[in-house]
């Protein structure tokens, strides 16, 4: 099955109308782990996709939970296609995101989104784990 065939799967198994730019914002997401913005996807695909189809497939992507929404320090919003169980560490000086691989990542999530709903009576829905620092570009640029 190639990367269009997947994303259409995908898009029909949370009963989202599989649309030729919904295929494409999408395969882009599987395809590119960078985090990218609206901005970022809507000039990668260079085509006749508008920012308001790219705003609202991405809405929609995030509502079902295909893909998370990432807000960083530049209070801008990015997008990951959230494939394997990770975690992200985001530079609170220059907003880059990194993931994180972490082993049994998902069950410890799992965990704690147990702990929460037991501790507040919540049902939870969702969850993302952020962390904070300075990547190596930025704690060279601290020294100078």
């Amino acid at each position: 099955m190639n990367l269009e065939e997947k994303a259409e799967t995908l898009l029909h198994t949370y009963n989202l109308k599989a649309t030729k730019p919904r295929i494409k914002i999408l395969c882009y997401l599987m395809n590119h782990h960078n985090h990218p913005t609206v901005e970022m996807i809507y000039h990668a695909l260079d085509e006749k996709i508008n920012r308001a189809t790219v705003y609202n497939t991405l809405n929609a992507l995030a509502k079902v939970g295909i893909i998370i929404e990432i807000k960083n320090g530049d209070n801008s919003t990015h997008y990951d296609y959230f494939v394997k169980p990770h975690f992200h560490i985001i530079c609170k000086n220059c907003g880059k995101i990194a993931d994180v691989i972490y082993p049994n990542f998902d069950q410890i999530e799992n965990e704690m989104r147990k702990s929460a709903e037991e501790q507040t009576n919540f049902i939870a829905s969702a969850s993302h784990l952020e962390i904070y620092g300075l990547c190596p570009e930025c704690q060279i640029k601290v020294k100078k």
